[in-house]
C-alpha cells in the first residue's frame, strides 16, 4: 500500500514539472489517501499486536 502511494506520488511529481495541472492534482490526492489508509492499518496492526502478546 505504501508503494502504491509514492508511486502516484512520483506520478503527481513527474506531471506537475510537465504543466498537467489536473493530473497533478488527482495523482496527489489519491497518495494522500492511500497514505493515510497505509497509516491507519499499520496502527491497527501494531495495537493488535501489542495486545495479543503476553507479557512475560
Amino acid at each position: 500500500m505504501l508503494s502504491w502511494a509514492i508511486m502516484f506520488l512520483v506520478i503527481a511529481l513527474i506531471a506537475a514539472a510537465l504543466g498537467f495541472g489536473g493530473v497533478a492534482g488527482a495523482a496527489t490526492g489519491i497518495a494522500k489517501i492511500l497514505f493515510f489508509v497505509f497509516l491507519v492499518l499499520f496502527l491497527i496492526s501494531l495495537l493488535s499486536g501489542a495486545i495479543r502478546r503476553p507479557v512475560s
